[in-house]
């Protein structure tokens, strides 16, 4: 898949999904269904800006890459 995510959407998408991660890893124990959802999303923004793909990007027609 090209890459689809453009600079500034990578950046905003890593440090969104560190907050969720980290969100989620605090509420642990207190609510273990909404701790894991917000990590799982987290970890996909993360890993979504890490690589610059985004496949909803892709379904949805968006391209926010600089060229």
């Amino acid at each position: 898949m090209e890459r689809n995510v453009g600079r500034t959407d990578r950046r905003a998408r890593i440090a969104a999904g560190s907050a969720f991660v980290g969100a989620g890893l605090l509420a642990g124990p207190k609510a273990p269904a909404k701790s894991a959802a917000a990590a799982g999303v987290g970890s996909v923004m993360i890993a979504t800006g890490a690589t610059g793909r985004c496949p909803a990007y892709k379904l949805a027609g968006i391209d926010t890459l600089e060229r």
